[in-house]
């Protein structure tokens, strides 16, 4: 699958992942900084964004994508970073094509299961007739019935797009992401660890990697692992805490 990019910047180059439900653009304030030193590419990943539509939708496919971006674009062992899903499919990517990066960035995700926490986003945009829908204020107003927090509202009707020919979409494939929700959620395995420098940012605000996560999980999958928190961030780190990420990745980077 031929993935949606944008590029910025000179230098090493870096690939950043986005998470579920995301698109590129939520890393675009990041990612201009980095570009001062970096030749970044921010990346939609399949089922988001720009980025083509599947009915396929899990770890396997979504390496293999960023894989044949990296070929299509000839860069020659770049940094990946991702974070929740995106950090999933970088680590897939760096298990299975370990030889195809030089480091390992991963933003608030561990490698193990998590059980379904989304149920109430997807219930929510699943309530949206988006096919007679008339203003973005109309999604805001059914999306509320589910979700009372404006600023997830605001998160997800970045998908929201007016079509050429009138009414509005999703750019996200919701169907697919709905049917396939199992397989965001599933652990990340396998039998060799990566043994490349890695970094695990955790937001210090968030529960989706705990000590277990740090002593168990991540050391043995990632050999060469230093394990990062930003206490005052949750989930959204990049977001939350720009300045403290972009010092740990740039430290990172350069080390």
């Amino acid at each position: 699958m031929k993935l949606h990019y944008k590029e910025m910047g000179h230098g090493k180059p870096l690939l950043i992942l986005h998470g579920l439900f995301g698109t590129l653009d939520n890393w675009q304030t990041l990612a201009k900084r980095l570009a001062e030193n970096y030749n970044v590419f921010l990346v939609d990943l399949r089922n988001h964004g720009r980025s083509p539509h599947s009915d396929v939708h899990n770890y396997d496919a979504m390496a293999a994508d960023v894989l044949e971006l990296i070929d299509d674009l000839q860069i020659s062992t770049p940094a990946i970073m991702g974070h929740s899903m995106g950090g999933k499919a970088a680590m897939h990517f760096a298990l299975t094509y370990p030889t195809r990066l030089t480091k390992l960035i991963v933003v608030d995700i561990a490698p193990k299961a998590y059980p379904p926490h989304h149920d109430e986003i997807l219930d929510a945009l699943k309530s949206v007739d988006i096919a007679t829908v008339t203003s973005r204020n109309e999604v805001d107003e059914q999306l509320a019935k589910y979700i009372p927090q404006p600023d997830v509202r605001l998160f997800l009707m970045k998908n929201l797009y007016r079509k050429e020919e009138g009414g509005f979409g999703w750019r996200m494939n919701l169907e697919a992401l709905d049917k396939n929700y199992d397989n965001v959620s599933a652990a990340i395995t396998s039998d060799i660890p990566f043994k490349k420098d890695t970094l695990f940012i955790k937001g210090g605000r968030s529960g989706y990697i705990k000590q277990d996560d740090i002593f168990g999980s991540i050391p043995h999958l990632f050999t060469q692992v230093e394990v990062e928190t930003i206490p005052e961030a949750g989930h959204w780190v990049h977001a939350q805490a720009p300045d403290q990420v972009y010092d740990l990745v740039t430290t990172f980077l350069e080390g």
